[in-house]
């Protein structure tokens, strides 16, 4: 009788857990294009192609504060040699 309660109280417990798992098609069946949908993705695709000439080429600057800062931006200046600290001139500044 303890071993029938034990598996009424596992198949209680699964149940839930089973009933939320996806039941996912890894691999689906691919279904062949008819010749007209082939005809018709061509015609998509070249008027794809076509709408992609249309978009100009971007050779202006692409800085957004362009035309809200007053001076150019400055270039890079060349970086300031690194101040470096050694025990020993340390120790005789503090004497």
């Amino acid at each position: 009788m303890r071993i029938l309660s034990v598996v009424a109280v596992t198949l209680l417990l699964t149940a839930p857990a089973y009933a939320q798992t996806p039941n996912v098609n890894l691999i689906p069946e691919l279904a062949s294009k008819t010749p007209e949908e082939k005809e018709q993705d061509a015609i998509k695709e070249k008027a794809y192609k076509e709408s992609l000439k249309k978009i100009p080429d971007a050779k202006v600057s692409s800085d957004p504060w362009g035309n809200v800062r007053s001076d150019a931006p400055k270039a890079a200046s060349t970086p300031a040699k690194p101040k470096t600290k050694t025990g020993s001139a340390n120790a005789q500044r503090s004497q």
